[in-house]
């Protein structure tokens, strides 16, 4: 078994066509290629749902077999478990696996196997000494089919052949000097069980964290940080393509998320780090709030306010200048994804986080002990003064229970199962609540922008009711709450 290292960078046609005259590429001779490869799968896509590659390539007149194990990416690099022995077309031989069980799972599948897609291109290669490293550069050029249905490649792989991993990042800024190139986290597998899907585009939602107690504070932070990173790429296209709500929605909470992590771990990470990208994101993410936040009014606060007032003649004023500030906010985080800086940050912070040494190596649950207790401590400490809390005081405790939540889901491996789950459901729960409020604040400032000052008594006063409700029913929420153990 070999551990490939990669970084995947889409491109255009046109810029396709101008790498091999780049500087770097100019005296090392290319290798030419034509890559015909059949993925196969069971009827059921059972080595899609566990992140395997089964193939067959050929490879000028040689066959080829190949499986891949692959580990999330992010920023466009991946790192994956590969095997591969010459082969005989249709005859399944995984032999060379050294992997006994994983061996012994394809094993049991073979002769449910079938035809799944098709991947046809010409590839492309230079052998770049770089640093202190030696990378295979790769342009891949054709296309995916499957079903009738065909997508495009047009895409550049940086492949460690070996050296350091940093060199590949230092390699791709010198590319980027005079290419546009865009990292991408889906590989042709993926985009080719895509394509036999015929599925729609649907947002990405965050999954757990695969951090263990064996790692230092700084290896789980990669992992989390990584992980949200995933999280927001997986909602790029969604974003770019019009931005239905819950493409917006997902996209802010991973760099919620992402900015938590990074204050979160912010006392085990180097100060050069933190201070480098501790508010990097905040430009786009305020812009995807701003849009987050028209949505919400027009889906959520405004129909219960319609329904409440159907003959108001202010509500039809209100939803169009409420739709004319939403699709400014789209338009707003559409052109901060169009710069030519954002792909570059991309690449930055990734390999940022991947070149971070320990500078403080303490035990990982240790380290999430503390951060859990004084979290909890901060929220607690605002949750027993509810009663008497400004509205600034109570959307002060919302962001505490937010960064609480954020705290315990990313160390939630660490953490007891038995414990962690009803304290997280009480959290959520309190959380809920807490959004509704900030909506109602929130709906307040809008309904100042929409109608540019003008006033509209009925509604403001029936929100203002709705919201005295609210905060009427919230203790019942923060006592649950306070009742429960922090795990």
């Amino acid at each position: 078994m070999s551990t490939e290292i990669e970084l995947k960078l889409q491109l255009s046609p046109k810029a396709a066509k101008k790498l091999a005259e780049h500087p770097l590429l100019a005296d090392i001779p290319a290798q030419k290629q034509h890559l015909l490869n059949t993925y196969f799968d069971t009827p059921s896509l059972e080595l899609h749902a566990r992140r395997v590659a089964v193939r067959f390539r050929k490879k000028g007149w040689i066959w080829l077999c190949t499986v891949k194990s692959a580990e999330p990416a992010s920023g466009g690099l991946a790192m994956r478990s590969e095997w591969e022995a010459p082969a005989t077309p249709g005859t399944f031989d995984f032999s060379h696996v050294d992997n006994a069980d994983f061996r012994n799972f394809l094993e049991r599948r073979t002769h449910q196997f079938e035809p799944i897609f098709t991947t046809d291109f010409r590839r492309q290669i230079w052998h770049v000494p770089f640093g202190e490293s030696l990378i295979e550069l790769a342009i891949d050029r054709g296309q995916i089919e499957s079903r009738g249905r065909k997508t495009p490649i047009c895409e550049i792989e940086l492949e460690l052949l070996s050296g350091r991993v940093d060199d590949i990042f230092g390699l791709t800024r010198q590319l980027q000097k005079n290419l546009d190139l865009f990292p991408a986290i889906a590989s042709k597998a993926e985009r080719g069980y895509n394509l036999f899907l015929d599925e729609p585009l649907r947002p990405f939602k965050s999954k757990p964290v695969p951090i263990n107690d064996q790692q230092t504070p700084v290896e789980a932070f990669r992992s989390v940080a990584l992980g949200c990173l995933e999280h927001f790429q997986r909602n790029e296209k969604g974003l770019l393509i019009g931005g239905e709500p819950e493409f917006i929605h997902q996209a802010r909470v991973a760099l919620r998320r992402l900015r938590s992590a990074i204050k979160l771990f912010a006392p085990v990470l180097p100060p050069e780090f933190v201070a480098a990208y501790g508010q990097t994101w905040q430009t786009l993410a305020g812009a995807l709030g701003d849009t987050r936040n028209w949505d919400v009014f027009l889906d959520e606060t405004l129909p219960p306010i319609a329904a409440a007032f159907p003959d108001n003649r202010d509500i039809k004023r209100l939803r169009k200048a409420g739709q004319r500030r939403a699709t400014s906010a789209r338009k707003s985080v559409t052109g901060l994804l169009a710069v030519s800086e954002y792909p570059r940050l991309l690449l930055e912070f990734t390999a940022a986080i991947y070149t971070l040494g320990d500078t403080l190596p303490i035990p990982i649950k240790a380290f999430a002990r503390q951060q859990i207790a004084n979290h909890a401590k901060k929220a607690r400490r605002l949750a027993q003064r509810h009663a008497e809390l400004s509205p600034a005081e109570r959307h002060k405790m919302r962001i505490a229970f937010k960064k609480l939540r954020y705290t315990l889901e990313f160390f939630t491996p660490l953490l007891s199962e038995r414990k962690v789950g009803p304290y997280l459901a009480a959290l959520a729960q309190l959380q809920d609540e807490l959004g509704l409020i900030n909506d109602h604040v929130t709906a307040e400032t809008l309904l100042a922008e929409a109608l540019a000052g003008r006033p509209v008594g009925p509604i403001h006063g029936w929100i203002s009711g709705r919201h005295a409700l609210l905060v009427s029913e919230l203790p019942e929420s923060l006592n649950t709450w306070l009742a429960q153990h922090t795990p």
